[in-house]
């Protein structure tokens, strides 16, 4: 059977999302029809105004409304420690794990020649900059425990070696190869806590 061409077209923009496939993309193409025309039109407004209200914070990379994020314009936070991460998810799993209450710095993304992705790629200068300026005493390198994320760990102790900056890296309860944004608030907790230097 033939779906009319908008159904066919919602779903195929459905199924580019990541762990959606063709059948739940098709099932959720389905419920945004049945939800009535006051829904779909409230989610089209939602998608159509995405990228013009969020943008990247001009200091730290996460996401923002504004110049700043909402951690960054925050002056509770502690400005002596930045955490760096390869992506948003990353940092929004280690703040649901309460336990770090420094500044971050997110890279979007990891260094992966196979894949194209450079120094050039990642917002490295930007961290250099900031560790320049801002002089934490510590630098927590919360990238993921894989080939990738322990090369961009080696290439980011390389470029930020300070007098007095301690460098540290996420330790036990990560388990080689996995996805920070995919583990616990717990386990993500240990390993900020049993954070061992480089």
């Amino acid at each position: 059977m033939e779906l009319p061409a908008a159904l066919q077209r919602l779903s195929a923009l459905l199924a580019r999302f990541p762990g959606v496939g063709d059948r739940t993309a098709l099932r959720l193409a389905f419920h945004v029809l049945a939800d009535g025309r006051d829904n779909a039109t409230a989610l089209a407004q939602a998608l159509h105004a995405l990228h013009d209200g969020v943008r990247f914070c001009s200091r730290c990379h996460n996401l923002a409304a504004g110049e700043l994020c909402a951690i960054c314009a925050d002056p509770r936070r502690d400005d002596g420690s930045i955490c760096v991460v390869e992506s948003v998810p990353d940092l929004l799993a280690i703040e649901r794990s309460s336990t770090f209450r420094g500044r971050y710095h997110v890279l979007h993304g990891v260094l992966s020649p196979l894949r194209g992705v450079g120094p050039s790629e990642l917002h490295l200068d930007s961290l250099v900059a900031r560790v320049d300026v801002e002089q934490p005493a510590e630098l927590i390198l919360a990238v993921p425990v894989s080939v990738e994320g322990e090369a961009t760990a080696s290439y980011i102790q390389r470029l930020v070696r300070r007098e007095g900056l301690s460098l540290t890296r996420i330790a036990s309860g990560v388990p080689q190869g996995a996805e920070i944004e995919y583990l616990d608030a717990a386990t993500i907790g240990r390993a900020l806590l049993a954070r061992m230097p480089l």
